[in-house]
């Protein structure tokens, strides 16, 4: 069976995040279009529909780390703040948008929270994320014909 461990993070990302928006359980915040994704970064995110890859996203590192909490979710999307003529040093990412995404997706049924352990995918989650990795296996198969060994033949 294909899982999301068989398959590269980003055709499989677009892909989720093209079935968040499209579903319609997910969506953006209104202060979403003005929010930094860390102190790291000086700027906003430029692309429209970033709400929804990073949504996708933090659902794939649920599935992949959990069960995981907010903080260290955010320490996954942190990065290296510039302090100037200072060295760089590692910042978390921002806390609000990982728990927000998450607050979403826990509305959508995809994540829940195990008791003093952090969030896990729920069963229903898994089988969306299973079920896109072996859609993007199949079109990687299709450009790649080496990676049909990998494909369950009925």
């Amino acid at each position: 069976m294909t899982t999301v461990f068989d398959v590269p993070a980003q055709p499989l990302l677009t892909r989720l995040a093209e079935h968040l928006r499209s579903e319609g359980k997910v969506a953006p915040p209104e202060w979403a279009a003005f929010a930094r994704t860390g102190v790291h970064t000086e700027k906003a995110p430029v692309q429209r529909d970033w709400w929804f890859l990073r949504t996708a996203s933090v659902l794939r590192k649920v599935y992949l780390l959990g069960p995981i909490g907010t903080s260290r979710l955010a320490a996954e999307f942190g990065g290296a703040r510039d302090g100037g003529s200072a060295p760089y040093h590692p910042r978390k990412g921002s806390g609000n948008i990982v728990r927000t995404a998450l607050q979403q997706l826990e509305e959508a049924g995809y994540v829940s929270i195990r008791e003093k352990r952090g969030r896990m995918v729920t069963p229903s989650g898994r089988k969306l994320l299973d079920r896109i990795a072996y859609d993007v296996l199949i079109g990687l198969a299709k450009e790649n014909p080496q990676l049909t060994k990998y494909l369950r033949v009925k």
